[in-house]
């Protein structure tokens, strides 16, 4: 007898759908899996044997022929256990087929004594089942609430292979239906886990309201200053003055986390912006991801929230450049010889280093150390078409003797205060591009910085001069018109003035500590 299952191989961030076929002949017997199976596959035929023995059921004593279709996709991992089991079980007649079995994808991986555990990539496969117009998804219990977040398709939860005879009479009883409104009011109750307000942050104003813009806006930024001048503990509190995830994002970041293995099966979803700090020592297929069977890399786990790279010249010229593409186009693709893999990577860059080798360019403090040569041959290793892809480059200095004695909060604005109004702006931005899939000014296309950045006569004049003696290409001349364009929303204006475009052109910090040719943008004001 042949019996026909459904399950789903994951591939980058989508699922296929895969028809798990089981046919039980006379024979030497033996189990054999054909269909493009890797080793994990191979070696569940001795895990499901075992499971299906310990669960009270018998194995057949014949030949298994098992056939994963279509042939051409390579299957992996542990995902396939549970339909093969289940496709055993009906071919063999311990369980009795029926038409719900039609409609129903299977995933899931058994342990010898037949309890379900856990696998990833559960919310793409439902996301599939839907598409494919499936209407029932079984995973192990744990990974019930993340599959649960996609309308259109009922999740069941199953603990054990014995779960499965009462599953097939009655399987309403395995679902536990999820609430929307209930995970968003769980989510604006979070608190953020980064734990740094920005009222605790002593002293740098003018970091201060650039960060602003630049949550704002999405755009990218450079700090630049001397060891201990509060780069990092910034960082770490922009994120806490980021607008929060709608739920559509939430799935976004959620389904990265889920085929990454990452997710956590109690929570199901995840509630906040990414905050990804590798270490400096970090390869380009560590940033970009990749590996012979591709996975999400730093920068696809941080979609949708902030990419932080301190010692940023520390890290190899290859992983800076992979940071390239993904900066322009937002997504990352990874080649293979098997397969193509292409990642969202709409994240928000971060960096921070010190002004030079010794770390006191500029310093008022500590004299610099540092040859000419030093320096240039130091901050060379960030390349001009990198550097043209940050909006913002801040130079961050010592704080002050009394700056540093100040009581924290004692001045500052609350990160709460800050993020209200980093939401209005951002509801402005909502509004103008609404249904063109981009989210923030920092997304927008050439075509719409034309019809959203109209620039008057003296505006006009005043960034042709800044072209001329900042000698700034086409790409950071459209940022420098992204950037005012995010600070005419935070007044609230419809007109990009000349002041905003004069306070964008000041976000040059690399331009004024390292060209010979000084201020160039205090002197366009």
């Amino acid at each position: 007898m042949i019996s026909r299952v459904y399950s789903a191989a994951i591939a980058g961030l989508d699922a296929q759908k895969v028809t798990v076929e089981v046919d039980l002949a006379s024979g030497i017997p033996g189990v054999f899996i054909v269909g493009l199976p890797d080793a994990a596959v191979n070696e569940s035929k001795e895990r499901v044997k075992s499971a299906i023995k310990n669960s009270e059921f018998a194995f057949p004593l014949k030949r298994v022929v098992i056939n994963l279709a279509p042939a051409d996709i390579k299957k992996e991992g542990t995902v396939f256990d549970l339909p093969l089991a289940v496709g055993v079980l009906l071919a063999s007649e311990a369980l009795m087929p029926t038409e719900f079995l039609e409609k129903t994808c299977f995933a899931g991986e058994v342990s010898l004594e037949g309890s379900l555990r856990p696998i990833a990539g559960t919310l793409s496969m439902a996301l599939m089942a839907r598409e494919e117009g499936m209407e029932y998804l079984v995973v192990p219990e744990e990974n019930m609430l993340e599959a649960s977040l996609v309308e259109g398709i009922t999740v069941f939860g199953l603990k054990h292979l014995k779960d499965l005879p009462v599953f097939l009479v009655h399987p309403h009883t395995f679902s536990k239906p999820v609430d929307r409104q209930t995970l968003m009011a769980k989510a604006k109750s979070r608190v953020s886990p980064y734990g740094v307000d920005f009222a605790d942050v002593k002293g740098h104003a003018h970091a201060k309201r650039a960060l602003e813009i630049a949550a704002s806006g999405g755009h990218n930024v450079v700090m630049v200053g001397p060891p201990g001048s509060g780069k990092s503990m910034l960082a770490k509190a922009f994120v806490g003055i980021l607008p929060g995830l709608s739920f559509d994002e939430m799935l976004e970041v959620s389904r990265i986390y889920s085929v990454a293995g990452m997710l956590s099966q109690q929570e199901g979803l995840i509630f906040h912006r990414p905050f990804r700090s590798p270490h400096h020592s970090a390869s380009a297929p560590g940033i970009a991801g990749g590996g012979s069977n591709p996975k999400p890399g730093e920068m696809t786990l941080a979609h949708r929230g902030v990419l932080f790279l301190d010692e940023f010249v520390e890290f190899s010229r290859n992983a800076l450049e992979v940071l390239r593409q993904p900066l322009e186009n937002g997504e990352v693709t990874i080649s293979r010889a098997q397969q193509n893999v292409t990642y969202p990577a709409k994240f928000m860059l971060m960096a921070a280093l010190n002004p030079c080798p010794c770390g006191f360019k500029g310093d008022n403090v500590k004299t610099c150390t540092c040859s000419d040569t030093q320096v240039q041959r130091y901050i060379s290793k960030i390349s001009g078409p990198l550097l043209d892809r940050i909006d913002i480059q801040l130079e961050i200095p010592r704080l002050t003797d009394k700056e540093l004695l100040e009581k924290p909060g004692a001045e500052g604005e609350t990160s709460e205060t800050i993020r209200a109004r980093v939401e209005a702006a951002r509801e402005i931005q909502k509004r103008r591009f609404e249904s063109t899939g981009v989210l923030c000014n920092a997304e927008m296309t050439p075509g719409q910085i034309q019809e959203f950045c109209v620039l008057d006569d003296g505006s006009k004049e005043l960034m042709q001069r800044a072209a001329q003696r900042m000698h700034l290409s086409a790409r950071a001349f459209d940022r420098i018109l992204r950037l005012a364009r995010t600070l005419a929303d935070l007044e609230s204006v419809e007109a990009v003035a000349s002041t905003h475009l004069a306070e964008a052109l000041q976000y040059r910090a690399l331009e004024r500590l390292y060209q010979p040719r000084g201020n160039a943008a205090a002197a366009l004001v």
